[in-house]
């Protein structure tokens, strides 16, 4: 018989009889919360450990082809498939934005559950991976809400070219009160020297294939992200000189310029020439 060890740690009671039992450890720093509905994920595990890695990481790493190449052992194909199948459920998202000195750069986007509601990410946060890949994402996260309160009164204008925007898009379908709140965005564009048909582009152009959350958020996004910089007038042409007319010569019949009829120079120093012998 042997000897009991009372230093061992004895383990947890359990009623389960088989399969896993779960030892917790409560864990301050350093670790990753996953939702269970992407732990659990039917399908490649691949795609979760892909997951899980990209939600580990900070802001601002690498999560390119190359950079997870380094860092797994699957090839670019694999790893490359794990990506798209993580973008089509939501769980990453890649927005076209416009950068520092009007620069157009994509920027990823990583989300610990598509659709939940999430604190709004600071604006200098890169974002996870900026990229020059195109956006194919899904929307899930929200947008930087508007207006501001010192955003411009709306004008019909604004009102009117919303209201036609599921003409372009039918998911594009907006409440009255969401049309109310992006009215004043659209105005300062449209102050800014922006034409409707500019504006009506940028909201409807490149939109994700799945829309999982209310359209407005997408599109307050673009309002804000995307707004162009304020066109001013060009400066007025300075003042010309008067154009002096032309006469026809009383003389020679030729062309030239006077303020009145009468000779031209000319037969005017032929006359002298003249009055002078």
């Amino acid at each position: 018989m042997t000897s009991a060890h009372p230093n061992a740690p004895s383990p947890a009671p359990s009623r389960v009889s088989g399969g896993v039992i779960h030892i917790r450890t409560r864990q301050t720093s350093h670790f990753t919360v996953l939702a269970n509905r992407l732990a659990q994920r039917a399908g490649s595990a691949v795609t979760v450990g892909v997951a899980a890695y990209i939600l580990s990481l900070p802001d601002g790493a690498p999560i390119t082809i190359d950079a997870l190449c380094r860092h797994f052992a699957e090839g670019k194909t694999a790893l490359a498939g794990a990506l798209r199948e993580l973008e089509a459920e939501g769980w990453l998202e890649r927005r076209v934005e416009r950068g520092p000195r009007g620069r157009i750069v994509t920027r990823t986007f990583a989300y610990d559950l598509p659709g939940a509601a999430a604190e709004p990410v600071a604006a200098a946060a890169p974002g996870l991976g900026a990229t020059s890949e195109p956006d194919q994402g899904a929307t899930g996260a929200p947008e930087p809400a508007v207006p501001s309160r010192s955003a411009p009164d709306p004008v019909p204008e604004a009102v009117d070219l919303l209201a036609r925007l599921p003409h372009r898009d039918r998911r594009l379908l907006l409440s009255e009160r969401e049309i109310t709140a992006l009215a004043p965005a659209v105005t300062d564009w449209l102050g800014r020297g922006a034409a409707p048909q500019e504006i009506t582009e940028a909201l409807t152009s490149g939109l994700p294939a799945r829309l999982t959350r209310r359209p407005a958020r997408l599109l307050a996004h673009r309002l804000s992200a995307l707004r162009p910089p304020s066109r001013t007038a060009p400066p007025p042409e300075p003042d010309r000189p008067p154009v002096v007319p032309l006469q026809n010569c009383d003389g020679c019949d030729r062309a030239f310029r006077a303020d009145r009829p009468g000779r031209c120079r000319s037969c005017r120093a032929a006359e002298r020439t003249r009055r002078a012998a």
